[in-house]
């Protein structure tokens, strides 16, 4: 299996913001266009999305660049609507034992992103992935985000030693998420390399187009410029270790069967 990115904006904020970072990323060589469009806040009062007109501009930007789209779902009632549209449902950090959730993606025929809780250990963040494989789903990715802990200088600690062990004790491709893991641009990348290193599946990243204007985490987002380089730099810490950068078919590939 090959090493699979999916980079694009926080939130999906407009039409120009989204086709500015989509031909970016796209340009790049990633294989996948992420963007939310239910976005989950600390704030009641932040950005929450755009939610299905955001989606339309995200299916159609995707079909432009030819990229397959990633996107959040956040509640049972989200999911018709996500199912018909997206090819890959992510569940975020703060939905990982939303039971109900996973039990409803277990019904479902499509790849889903689930994403390491806040303060989850890795037993927990497998025992919510079985929750979607008993129900029939066997197209699960795990994400590694960043976990909570002491540390202060960065958003969150990027647990690398749990990719490992994940993919020790499990079947399932495991991807790294080092935007919310940092939460420092210049952080990404060494990040990013390190990940390959110790064998993630992808990458999942943040790439806005200006991120000083972004409506949703720009502080944590990649330039294009930073993004490409990234990209270039990628094969060679791939090959290093028997890897390539991922030759796509399709999105469900992504995925690996139980």
């Amino acid at each position: 299996r090959g090493f699979v990115v999916m980079a694009g904006p926080c939130a999906v904020e407009g039409a120009e913001q989204l086709e500015l970072s989509a031909r970016a990323v796209a340009h790049a060589g990633a294989h996948l266009l992420r963007g939310g469009v239910f976005k989950p806040r600390t704030s009641p009062y932040a950005f929450q999305g755009m939610g299905e007109p955001g989606l339309k501009l995200l299916v159609d930007a995707g079909k432009r660049h030819g990229l397959p789209i990633i996107s959040e779902v956040m509640e049972t009632e989200q999911l018709p609507l996500m199912a018909q549209h997206a090819d890959i449902l992510q569940v975020g950090a703060r939905n990982m034992q939303n039971f109900g959730l996973l039990r409803a993606l277990g019904r479902v025929r499509k790849p889903v992103l689930l994403k390491r809780g806040l303060s989850a250990t890795v037993q927990e963040w497998l025992n919510a992935a079985e929750y979607i494989l008993a129900g029939g789903n066997e197209q699960v990715i795990l994400c590694e985000r960043g976990i909570r802990t002491f540390e202060t200088a960065m958003r969150n600690t990027l647990d690398l030693a749990a990719v490992a062990w994940a993919k020790q004790h499990s079947h399932l491709p495991v991807i790294v998420d080092p935007s919310h893991a940092t939460g420092i641009p210049a952080l990404i990348q060494p990040m990013s390399l390190a990940a390959a290193a110790a064998g993630a599946d992808g990458l999942l990243i943040e790439v806005h187009a200006k991120p000083e204007l972004a409506l949703c985490d720009g502080q944590q987002a990649m330039s294009p410029e930073d993004f490409m380089t990234l990209m270039r730099r990628l094969p060679g810490v791939l090959a290093a270790v028997d890897r390539h950068l991922w030759k796509p078919e399709g999105p469900a590939q992504i995925a690996g069967a139980r």
